[in-house]
């Protein structure tokens, strides 16, 4: 059997002692299965001494990560700190600039600095590889880069942050508002330190940001994404939803276009049963249309101590291998810089407004809109008691700039109070 693939591992959380305990339990299959041994030679993380429920004490300790990533008995580096740039980003960097392949989570730092490090890792024969950044355990990066590389890739999109999915679902199933379920996943340990990496959909589109860059072969992107979280997702728009016979997500939708590339991760409705409308809890589900493929669907645990490690195993097994594929799918320097595009395709909405309950209102309602290019599909006005009248609105396809135009036109109009929400129904 050939010599050992020695692993450094920067970061003993949730993920890097999964790695570790399916290292442990699992090394004779390992080794089987990628033609030589795969070992931990050394770690480093925070505190030396703290119980995290695995053995630790025969592999060398380093405090500073960037000492662990150059170090002459780490083959591979694995970055499981997090954190877009800090020791994260210092680490990585020395191990390329040493000469070593990368395994890494993290999804921030190639968000922010994939391009640069793709071009670093190529110039120093060096690999990068981030299964386990997107989706969790669900192999949409093997996909892309390999198992659909024959296919020009038409569109992505997918449900991608599996907190997000939770509330909604939550929401959705117990009759609950957004701010209950919002201290109830707080409570489970489901988001993020900053919740709004979460909640405000920014984990989501880094997600995306890197799935883009494979797909159409762009440099990643990630301040050309769209972002709007769900904080101004109602449980009245959850059961509006319900009974017009869809569910809300926060989904993320790539595509290239005459204009660009078209990135956003946004509150869409889907129909309630396909796929995307039938995901539940913290599932993630991608979506990925090839013209040779049609149209595949990939789903799976998006979190979690098993599923990402298994995530960080699968790249580390393909360098066992001796497999070497470019950080995007193709060499840095053929990367493509694109111009964002906004929302070209034509899409009907759904709108949830308060209308002031007096003679004419909906008649003035509906000029607004058609004087904005916006028809009506179904209208529908809920009970009320008071002078202050819900309206929910599915629109006919519209397009985007017609829709932001009505935005800002019926807040001005005497019927209309405060600002409307518009939710895209997203075609599938």
């Amino acid at each position: 059997m050939s010599e050992p693939l020695r692993l450094g591992i920067a970061g003993l959380g949730t993920v890097g002692v999964g790695v570790v305990k399916i290292l442990q339990k699992k090394a004779n299959l390992l080794a089987t299965r990628a033609g030589r041994p795969v070992v931990i030679t050394a770690v480093s993380a925070r505190s030396k001494n703290k119980d995290r429920g695995v053995d630790i004490a025969g592999f060398a300790w380093e405090d500073n990560p960037v000492k662990l990533a150059t170090r002459d008995d780490v083959d591979v580096f694995v970055e499981l700190m997090g954190g877009a740039d800090g020791p994260a980003k210092a680490a990585t960097e020395a191990a390329i600039a040493a000469g070593k392949d990368v395994v890494t989570a993290n999804k921030a730092m190639l968000a922010h600095y994939g391009q640069d490090l793709a071009r670093a890792a190529e110039a120093a024969n060096a690999v990068i590889r981030f299964e386990a950044a997107v989706a969790g355990g669900i192999p949409v990066v093997k996909a892309l880069t390999e198992g659909l590389a024959g296919n020009q890739v038409s569109r992505v999109l997918g449900v991608m942050n599996g907190t997000c999915n939770y509330i909604l679902t939550r929401m959705q199933s117990a009759g609950l508002s957004y701010d209950e379920v919002f201290e109830e996943a707080n409570q489970l340990g489901y988001l993020e330190a900053d919740p709004n990496l979460d909640v405000g959909g920014i984990d989501a589109g880094h997600k995306l940001a890197l799935l883009s860059a494979i797909a159409f072969g762009t440099q990643v992107d990630f301040d050309g994404v769209a972002l709007e979280g769900i904080g101004q997702v109602t449980i009245e728009d959850i059961k509006q939803a319900a009974e017009l016979g869809f569910r809300i997500k926060l989904l993320g939708v790539a595509r290239m276009t005459g204009r660009g590339l078209e990135q956003r991760m946004t509150p869409c409705l889907v129909p309630a049963d396909s796929p995307l409308g039938q995901l539940e809890g913290g599932t993630n589900m991608v979506v990925i249309e090839g013209d040779e493929v049609g149209q595949i669907v990939l789903r799976g645990a998006g979190a979690g101590e098993g599923p990402t490690a298994s995530a960080v195993l699968s790249d580390v097994m393909d360098i066992a291998r001796g497999i070497r594929v470019s950080t995007f799918g193709q060499p840095a320097e053929g990367l493509e810089k694109v111009t964002p595009a906004p929302v070209a395709a034509a899409a009907p909405y759904y709108l949830r407004l308060l209308l002031k309950d007096k003679p004419g209102a909906l008649a003035k309602l509906a000029a607004t809109l058609g004087d904005c290019g916006i028809s009506i599909d179904r209208m529908r006005q809920r009970s009320h008691g008071g002078n202050d009248a819900p309206v929910l609105i599915v629109t006919h396809k519209t397009a985007a700039p017609n829709l932001v135009d009505a935005l800002a036109a019926l807040p001005k109009t005497d019927v209309v109070i405060g600002q409307p929400v518009a939710l895209r129904i997203e075609n599938l």
